[in-house]
């Protein structure tokens, strides 16, 4: 596994990695949900009758798990430096542009640590913004692979959640930025240039990504 050493910009990354955004808001909405059906079974509860009972009993139910996202979002995903320091180094580049921001196509071993063999694939995430970087088609963008399932329990051989996270939502240094794209072979570099076009098909792709044949593998990754 491919991993790649630097010194996290803190203050930059709370200003414009996503992956910090998505999970406040994702905190927020279940902070803001778990209120809502709390206050919603005290109203039941009021009622007092049994109807009303049975129902404050979902109600309660669905505002402790909410209460529990809020709690475990944050753990779940770590530390910023955590993400980057653990996460494997991956080619990604700037497959389609829009109004409202980038689409970034990667290349990713979305294989499980106890798999047989990497499971590459090509891997999407859509982006609001990439400082540090040209907003063309075909802009190398080094990352870091955020790996997770959606259940406590994996299922299968292959992560069930798989999105690349820009060096550049790290650092503002562009020798970093630089030294992250050295570090990774030109032959990933290649295969995501010549399959730009793919960037749909893995978009609207279940969980967003789309494995790669082994043939169509440079030698270096079979």
């Amino acid at each position: 596994m491919r991993r790649f050493e630097f010194a996290v910009d803190r203050g930059h990354a709370k200003a414009v990695n996503e992956t910090i955004a998505d999970v406040r808001r994702l905190r927020m909405a279940a902070i803001v949900l778990a209120v809502v059906l709390g206050a919603a079974t005290a109203v039941l509860i009021s009622l007092d009758h049994p109807w009303s009972y049975i129902l404050s009993v979902v109600f309660a139910i669905g505002a402790a798990t909410s209460l529990w996202v809020a709690i475990w979002a944050p753990r779940r995903v770590g530390s910023i430096e955590k993400l980057y320091a653990e996460g494997p180094l991956v080619a990604a580049v700037v497959s389609e542009t829009r109004s409202d921001g980038l689409t970034l196509l990667a290349l990713v071993d979305v294989g499980l640590p106890d798999a047989a063999g990497a499971r590459y694939a090509f891997v999407t995430r859509s982006v609001r913004s990439l400082p540090g970087h040209n907003a063309t088609p075909g802009e190398r963008v080094p990352s870091v692979s955020v790996l997770a399932d959606r259940t406590v329990l994996p299922t299968g051989d292959t992560w069930q959640q798989v999105r690349p996270m820009p060096i550049a939502w790290g650092t503002r240094d562009g020798e970093v930025i630089a030294r992250a794209i050295a570090a990774i072979d030109d032959a990933e570099w290649q295969l995501l240039a010549d399959n730009l076009s793919v960037s749909d098909k893995v978009r609207r792709a279940e969980h967003n990504h789309l494995f790669v044949n082994p043939k169509d593998l440079p030698p270096e990754l079979r």
